[in-house]
């Protein structure tokens, strides 16, 4: 029978040896659970970033999955450690109270349990201000996947304290929709807050005075020339076959672009 599963995201990169000593607190603590590396190489501080990476990971980690996740700009600060258990799949999310876990709480149907774990047993002591991912969530997670219960591990609070992560709004003028860049990949490809149903009878939108086909893969198009397309995660979303779509749009994270319908 296997273990139990950890995924394990975060923005420090892996030049130092913060990953892998994260990896051995949790060996140290839960020798039979098994760390997937979702990624560490989230941009500097960026907890949005990170909170869509959880996010669009869910669907394909097993049922119990622990999700460990750090990013976390304001360490040492006011902010609640938290552990939440999900509605659905007997999922643990741990990491900061700045709104990282939130989408991925909301995919999996809402918080049924909700724990400040900053003064929790488990921590490494004496604790690090600046490294709450060895010394606190990391244990934590391990403690989890050695079968405490999360009201061992810390003080109740109600959900609804839970802090929320903002993210846009798309805005609707009758054909036209005003979407947001969520997030720019590796590739340059633009991700936007429009599901693709929006505009899934529609062959071509109009983009920044470009008519830009909606297709089902980049080779659809020839290279250098832009597309829209579905992203892995689900999204709308801009590419160059090619190229980037965000050099080729001149777009940043957060941006507005107008969405119309070829007339």
């Amino acid at each position: 029978m296997s273990g139990p599963v950890i995924t394990f995201l975060s923005d420090y990169g892996l030049a130092d040896e913060f990953v892998g000593v994260c990896h051995a607190v949790i060996a140290r603590r839960a020798p039979d659970a098994r760390v997937i590396d979702l990624t560490h190489a989230i941009a500097r501080h960026d907890v949005r970033a990170g909170a869509l990476a959880l996010r669009a990971a869910l669907p394909y980690c097993p049922s119990g999955t622990v999700h460990l996740a750090v990013v976390d700009p304001g360490v040492g600060g006011a902010r609640r450690a938290l552990a939440l258990r999900a509605h659905e799949d007997d999922r643990v999310l741990i990491g900061p109270d700045n709104g990282l876990l939130w989408p991925a709480a909301q995919a999996l149907g809402g918080v049924s349990e909700a724990y400040d774990i900053g003064g929790s047993a488990e921590r490494i002591e004496p604790m690090s201000q600046t490294f709450h991912g060895r010394d606190l969530f990391a244990p934590v997670a391990g403690a989890v996947c050695a079968g405490i219960p999360l009201s061992e591990l810390g003080s109740p609070i109600t959900p609804g304290q839970v802090v929320v992560l903002d993210l846009p709004q798309p805005r609707w003028d009758g054909l036209t929709v005003t979407a947001h860049v969520l997030s720019i990949d590796v590739f340059g490809n633009v991700a936007l807050d429009v599901t693709p149903a929006a505009v899934s009878e529609r062959s071509e939108l109009e983009i920044a005075g470009l008519i830009v086909p909606l297709v089902a893969t980049f080779d659809a198009v020839a290279a250098g020339e832009l597309l829209a397309y579905v992203d892995a995660r689900g999204a709308l979303a801009l590419a160059v076959n090619s190229g980037s779509a965000a050099e080729r749009l001149g777009l940043r994270v957060d941006d507005e672009l107008a969405l119309g319908e070829q007339r």
